[in-house]
């Protein structure tokens, strides 16, 4: 097995070869071996659905989730398997891969209790109502898109949690700090102050940067 088959950030998808990666029975190892079967997943985004849902799940549980920019939407799968509390989870892109179909068939296979609590809405975030309350996630929405994310949950009065990639400089809102630290960061910067002025408790964390370098982590709580 080469190096690259045993680092979390490859692309390489997984499949019945990877399934010895995974013998443990924990959670994450027994979601591994069934997404080893959809045989369509690349590893990386596993990890970063896993590492993501377990860090928002310290902060938020019990409401419905709303995966904005969900793609394969496994993101919205892991924070159900995560609190069973949360009634449904509704996954929103404007369209989705071949890739969520399998994702679904195969956990509601192994996890029968999922079956009809994950729906997928094909449509514009930036058009979405979402009744409250609810935790809203998303997972490297590109450029202005994770702050069309910040302004549905907001707008919700949502709990949220967002790992952004692919800063837009030219379009996103740098807060006028860009002159003291590199651009992406004064993006990110100006998310969390924006959070905090809408009313939320804000938490700056990070996922591991093997699995991908653009690993900030931010949070928002709503103080209730």
């Amino acid at each position: 097995m080469s190096l690259n088959d045993l680092h979390p950030g490859t692309r390489s998808v997984l499949n019945h070869h990877t399934l010895p990666r995974f013998e443990g029975e924990t959670l994450f190892h027994r979601l591994a071996r069934t997404l080893c079967e959809a045989e369509c997943l690349p590893r990386k985004e596993l990890y970063e659905a896993w590492e993501v849902a377990r860090r928002v799940r310290r902060r938020a549980r019990g409401a419905p989730v709303y995966d904005l920019a969900a793609g394969h939407g496994l993101l919205g799968w892991v924070m159900l398997l995560l609190d069973d509390t949360s009634p449904y989870a509704v996954c929103v892109d404007r369209a989705f891969p071949p890739c969520a179909a399998k994702i679904a068939a195969v956990l509601t296979a192994r996890w029968p209790r999922l079956e009809g609590r994950v729906r997928y809405e094909v449509g514009d975030l930036r058009q979405l109502e979402i009744t409250p309350p609810a935790t809203v996630v998303s997972a490297h929405a590109c450029g202005v898109l994770t702050d069309h994310v910040l302004s549905a949950a907001i707008a919700a009065g949502a709990d949220v949690g967002v790992l952004p990639c692919c800063h837009a400089l030219k379009r996103c809102d740098l807060g006028g700090v860009d002159g003291w630290v590199d651009g992406p960061l004064a993006v990110d910067l100006t998310r969390a102050a924006r959070l905090r002025a809408a009313g939320y408790e804000v938490f700056t964390q990070s996922i591991p940067v093997e699995i991908t370098p653009k690993n900030r982590l931010l949070i928002g709580r709503r103080v209730r």
